[in-house]
């Protein structure tokens, strides 16, 4: 940044702060999104006021260098400064720092190393700080952990010293206003096409279902896919702890966690909004992630009336779903014959994720599809029905027959 441009924007930090508008005050709302969800309507507004402080200035600017400066001025003052541009770019879903010239990104095909200088430490964890402050959070020695919402929508976690080395470690996730269509993700490589009808009759016939996998598998992705799928008369509420989903469905009511302030007051826990979600008329009730004890509240949801649920879960692989439900639904006190029973009835479909190596360009693909049921010996069982390794033809596994019994159109 020259001294020129920085000047400016020291100077529209002032004009901003003298009117009342501090930068970071531009959130519409807890979640931190603008009306259409994605915080596009909150930039405008933002444009517009920068726009207005930059010709204030009382220098000569012409449209093309007034749009150029009014870009690099929300992007230092409300964005992610010299990280903004990563963040704007098509196909970004993640951009990580651990040091000030140590950026990476993903592209959708793995991590890459980017050439990207934020100065020093110090600067890096000004930087975190500045972003956590835009998110409505705190980082500093006394709270040096921080999860937020950019006005944007980002997630943000971030640490600082003495957490890390020195300077801050941050990442941010990006949201993208729309997700791709299950037709798209086949087009992709992302789900085989010898699938795709199976997954729109699970959805049509309201089947219960699992996306599991690890980070950045895409889930999320795959769960936005499925929802786009579900009968636009039927109204889906959606509980996350920071909003990702944004189906392409008309009647899709968000509900997003909120976490204690500085006093530990004013959180609202996932289950607390599951709980809120069953009186709120649902066709369909929809957990981000099952990370805790929220688990019970989905699963009582599934198994009183509310078929065709779905919600993320993080796994390995199929077969290791019922301990990572029971380990949840422990920390809410079900044991685990308590969890079998309420699983194994609420609960039909597992659809599982994986990025896969080299030899698929470390693509992200539907690995698997396990088939829920209860063993009287064993109790909770997700059983292989079809396995996937991201090329070539999907394999039948051994409940194959079964699924397709059972939910064949």
């Amino acid at each position: 940044m020259t001294s020129t441009t920085a000047g400016l924007l020291d100077g529209v930090r002032d004009r901003l702060a003298r009117a009342g508008r501090e930068p970071g005050d531009d959130s519409a709302g807890h979640d931190g999104t603008g009306h259409d969800g994605t915080g596009h309507d909150d930039a405008r507004r933002v444009d517009a006021r920068l726009a207005d402080a930059l010709r204030a200035s009382g220098r000569v600017i012409g449209s093309t260098a007034l749009r150029e400066l009014t870009r690099a001025a929300r992007a230092e003052l409300y964005g992610a400064g010299p990280l903004q541009h990563l963040l704007e770019e098509t196909g970004v879903t993640d951009v990580l720092v651990n040091g000030p010239d140590d950026v990476w990104v993903d592209r959708g095909s793995g991590l890459e190393r980017v050439p990207v200088s934020l100065g020093g430490p110090d600067d890096v964890r000004a930087l975190a700080a500045r972003l956590a402050a835009a998110g409505g959070g705190r980082l500093d020695d006394a709270s040096p952990v921080v999860d937020a919402r950019l006005p944007d929508g980002t997630r943000l976690h971030a640490v600082v010293a003495p957490v890390c080395a020195a300077g801050a470690v941050i990442s941010l996730r990006v949201l993208r206003p729309s997700g791709f269509g299950l037709a798209e993700l086949v087009a992709h490589g992302t789900v085989p096409p010898t699938w795709e009808p199976l997954l729109r009759v699970l959805v049509a016939r309201r089947a219960s279902m699992l996306v599991s996998g690890g980070t950045g598998t895409g889930k999320t992705t795959l769960l936005a896919a499925l929802l786009a799928l579900v009968p636009h008369d039927e109204r889906v509420v959606c509980v996350e702890e920071a909003r990702e989903l944004v189906p392409d469905h008309p009647h899709v009511v968000p509900l997003t966690a909120r976490r204690p302030n500085v006093e530990g007051a004013g959180g609202v826990e996932l289950a607390d909004l599951v709980r809120a979600a069953l009186r709120m008329r649902p066709d369909r009730i929809v957990l981000g992630e099952c990370r805790g004890a929220e688990v019970r509240e989905v699963l009582m949801a599934l198994n009183t009336g509310h078929e065709g649920g779905l919600a993320t879960l993080h796994a390995n692989d199929v077969g290791v779903i019922p301990a990572r439900l029971e380990a949840l639904a422990a920390l809410a006190g079900m044991d685990r014959v308590a969890v079998a029973a309420q699983a194994a009835s609420g609960l039909d479909v597992v659809l599982h994720l994986r990025r896969g190596g080299v030899e698929v360009a470390r693509r992200r693909f539907l690995a698997q599809v396990g088939l829920v049921r209860r063993d009287d010996r064993t109790g909770l069982v997700v059983d292989l029905a079809a396995s996937w390794d991201g090329s070539g033809d999907p394999r039948p596994g051994p409940a194959w027959g079964e699924l397709v019994r059972r939910w064949s159109a």
